[in-house]
C-alpha cells in the first residue's frame, strides 16, 4: 500500500472527531484531539495487526525522531510509538501532549 492510499482521513473511534490527513508527505495514524489510535499494525505502517483494539496514550519520548507518543493497546497491551503531527492544518493538541508529559 502506498503512502498516498495510506494517507486518508478518518473519524476518531475514541473521541468521534473527524481527523484530516497530513500534508506533510507522511501518514497520520492517531487522533490529533484526543492522541488515541487503532492497533492496525504489528510494523509500522504494514496494516497486519487482526487486534484493532484502541491503541491508549500513556506517555511521550523525546529521541532521534522527535517528540513521539507511547501507546498502549487497551484490548491485547501491546505497545508502540508514533511521532507527534505537526501539520499546520490539524496538529496534535499540545494541551493534550503536555498532560502526557506530565504523567511520565
Amino acid at each position: 500500500m502506498s503512502r498516498e492510499t495510506e494517507n486518508t482521513g478518518f473519524c476518531c473511534f475514541h473521541c468521534g472527531r473527524t481527523v484530516l490527513p497530513l500534508t506533510n508527505g507522511s501518514y497520520r495514524n492517531h487522533c490529533p484531539f484526543c492522541l488515541h489510535s487503532l492497533h492496525v499494525d504489528i510494523v509500522p505502517g504494514d496494516r497486519l495487526s487482526r487486534c484493532g483494539g484502541i491503541m491508549e496514550p500513556i506517555g511521550l519520548k523525546y529521541g532521534k525522531k522527535g517528540y513521539q507518543i507511547i501507546f498502549r493497546c487497551v484490548r491485547c497491551g501491546a505497545s508502540g510509538v508514533n511521532r507527534i503531527a505537526e501539520d499546520p492544518r490539524q496538529p496534535d493538541d499540545i494541551i493534550a501532549l503536555t498532560r502526557l508529559q506530565s504523567e511520565l
